[in-house]
């Protein structure tokens, strides 16, 4: 059957609920056959119309900021496993009432507000995030364990000796990774902070965990995790944001000029890169789109070009089957984790809708965007 794509008005981003239950079924096989729990990661998708259908499978989210924390509490009817960077003050009190867990960057931040903490009237459980100081992630500028990385404590740093109060240790040093990766990365944790692991309670993972990529090897990843839990007889978290969306969802959009200047063809279409797929840009990357592929060495490819006026909004080169037409339609795959989190409305260029393919084969629009939000973004 598939997506009515041209029934669709463009730009939009169109999710497939049978696609997202399928990673949902898979992360629910992990859950249950390791013994572990899975959480959403709000930054890689954070599309609260889709919780109901996420909340079938798992029961929790982890939160970066006050308002992914407030979304986590209204939207999923939970409260939320809380990390930041640095806490900011006046927003703490808001905080410790709607986080079951509160993580902490570092060892200051956690005495800061230790008080505060056991003051409150619910029991919250605290943990520090640490740096085991190995991760695959290979752009320098992206890897969050480096030895000078802002993320996470260093094991010096604790004196040996784990603070009054911590339950719990996180870390996050995976980037679409695969099982081999997390292996390695517990290796090193258990080298610098094993004596830590005997007087905690739960242990997260963090994200990074892509099990829902086609190649990603699933058994592994549990014999992984159970091996772990009954070394450690710890409670494993693991918070993912990309897994849960990965594959299940098209940017929709549609060709609206060609422009050919000294044999640089660009094709431009009524979406923006900066706008609407920054990752493309800062990564950066190539997104797939239905029809084409990235031109090889040496070939003449076409660009593509967003509808803003920033130079660089654009990205190429790429070799269509059909080369498109102003007016047909031009889709890119794999659209929903992270792209849509990072959308702007800079340029004031229109915002792509938000639609639900819904498994009975109905298209839902959820969100339609105007001027009022492009407005209500500054004063």
């Amino acid at each position: 059957m598939g997506i009515p794509y041209q029934l669709l008005e463009t730009p939009a981003f169109v999710l497939d609920e049978s696609l997202l239950r399928r990673n949902l079924e898979l992360i629910n096989r992990v859950q249950n056959e390791a013994g572990v729990k899975f959480i959403l990661a709000f930054k890689g998708f954070s599309m609260w119309s889709a919780f109901p259908i996420v909340k079938e499978y798992v029961n929790g989210a982890t939160a970066s900021s006050l308002n992914e924390a407030l979304l986590c509490f209204e939207e999923m009817g939970v409260k939320a496993h809380t990390y930041a960077a640095a806490f900011i003050p006046s927003e703490f009190d808001q905080i410790m009432d709607i986080s079951s867990h509160i993580t902490f960057n570092s060892i200051r931040q956690y005495e800061t507000y230790k008080q505060k903490i056991e003051n409150h009237p619910n029991h919250i459980s605290c943990g520090i995030r640490v740096n085991p100081e190995w991760s695959d992630v290979k752009t320098e500028l992206y890897n969050p364990a480096s030895p000078s990385s802002r993320l996470g404590e260093l094991y010096e740093n604790f004196q040996g000796k784990l603070p009054d109060g911590i339950e719990g240790l996180h870390f996050h040093v995976l980037c679409e990774s695969n099982s081999f990766a997390l292996e390695t990365v517990l290796e090193n944790l258990e080298k610098r902070f094993g004596k830590f692991l005997k007087q905690i309670k739960w242990l997260n993972m963090g994200g990074g965990h892509l099990l829902t990529r086609s190649t990603y090897n699933v058994d592994h990843l549990i014999q992984v995790l159970l091996k772990f839990k009954q070394k450690h007889n710890l409670e494993i978290i693991l918070e993912p944001g990309s897994a849960f969306a990965w594959e299940t969802g098209d940017l929709v959009t549609r060709v609206l000029d060609i422009v050919d200047h000294r044999g640089v063809k660009t094709i431009l279409i009524d979406a923006s890169f900066t706008a609407h797929m920054p990752d493309t840009l800062e990564m950066p990357y190539n997104p797939t789109i239905v029809g084409a592929r990235v031109a090889k060495e040496g070939e003449t490819g076409v660009r593509i070009g967003g509808t803003s006026c920033l130079a660089g909004d654009f990205i190429g080169d790429y070799v269509f089957e059909n080369e498109p037409e102003i007016g047909d339609l031009m889709i890119f795959k794999d659209m929903i984790h992270y792209t849509m989190v990072k959308t702007t409305t800079f340029n004031g260029v229109k915002h792509p809708d938000i639609c639900i393919y819904r498994k009975d084969g109905i298209v839902e629009l959820v969100k339609k965007f105007g001027y009022l939000d492009f407005k209500n973004r500054l004063s």
